[in-house]
Order: structure tokens, then sequence, then C-alpha cells
């Protein structure tokens, strides 16, 4: 079974992240869900924007650095949206990454947003909505396929769902699709499981 840490995204570690976690615990994994906001709920995405200008940059990802450090090694890091870019950034640079699992985002991995080259021998799963205006409109799903196609089709997996929601896999918001996301919590599962 695996160890995963599960970054909430900006409107912070919602109901509905809870819920995700306790989805893919219920395949036997250990789920970490840490809460980089204090417990601040933003109720909007622009608000949750506000708020990590508020923190920093810096400190929040000072705050899941310290999140992981007395965590084993051989994590899967899963993150929604705004958690998926700090899931990309601790798989790719935290030595021993057993997997990714990324939400609703996904950092370009070469050129000028890059954070470094994706570690061999990672495997990744990435799922997000095809008219999504954040994953789709803005790139991440162009950095999606790039990832995939560097991984190769036996490391890497690329479902896009039909839909414009974003933060779908959140319960807990009007956004949630309940059908894309019981299909992408059982790829999720299904991933898990092939790590051995």
């Amino acid at each position: 079974m695996a160890d995963i840490v599960l970054f909430h995204h900006i409107q912070g570690l919602t109901d509905g992240v809870r819920a995700l976690a306790d989805q893919l615990r219920a395949g036997g994994h250990t789920v970490h869900t840490p809460d980089l906001f204090d417990g601040e709920r933003p109720a909007t995405i622009d608000e949750g924007a506000a708020l990590t200008r508020r923190i920093g940059g810096e400190a929040l990802d000072e705050r899941a650095d310290r999140a992981v450090a007395d965590l084993p090694k051989d994590l899967v890091y899963a993150g929604v949206s705004w958690g998926a870019a700090t899931a990309q950034r601790l798989a790719q640079t935290r030595p021993g990454a057993r997997g990714a699992l990324l939400y609703e985002s996904c950092l370009p991995v070469t050129g000028e947003w890059a954070v470094g080259p994706w570690p061999e021998g990672v495997p990744v799963q990435i799922h997000g909505m095809d008219k999504d205006p954040f994953f789709a409109l803005e790139g991440d799903i162009d950095s999606a396929r790039e990832l995939v196609g560097i991984v190769g089709p036996e490391q890497g997996e690329l479902f896009v769902y039909p839909g414009e929601a974003h933060l779908f896999t959140d319960s807990s918001l009007p956004s949630h699709d309940a059908d894309a996301t019981a299909l992408a919590v059982r790829r999720s599962r299904e991933f898990l499981d092939r790590l051995g």
C-alpha cells in the first residue's frame, strides 16, 4: 500500500479535499492531508489567491517542506489544483518519490517555469477537464501532455474529462462533478495499486 501526501487547493483543506483523501484511503492507502493555510478556507478562488499572496510563496513552500519532513521518503505526492503544483515540486525535488497524482493542474517540466526535470522512473497520473478555464485554457493541459510524453506510456497517464468545472474533485464545492470524480478516484486507485 502507498503512503500519500495530498495537498489541498487554493480554497484550503475543505471537507471535499478530506473526502477525496478518504476515497483514496478506502483503497487501503495511508493519506496525509497537511493544512498549509492553518485552518483558513477562502470562500472563492480569488480569495484563496489573495491569501497565498499575503502568506507568500516562500513561506508556503516552507510549510509544505515541514509537512513532509517527518514522512517517509517514498511518498506518492498528490495535490488538487494549487496543491498539485506543490505536490509536483516535491515529487521533482525531494529524493525518493514513488509517484505523483496531479488533479486539475500541471507545471511545465521544461522552459522558464519548470521546477526542474522529471525524476527518472517516477510514474505520474494527471486528471483535468477539457474546458476548465485554468487547467485546459491556461496551458496546464499542454504541460501535462509534455510530461506524459517525456515519461512515456508505461509511466505516465493523462485523463481528460468533459466539462468546464475547476475543482471538480471537491464534493463540498458547487463545481463538484460526482461522475468525473468517481472515475478519477477509480483510476487513481488503480494507479496506486500498480505501485505495488
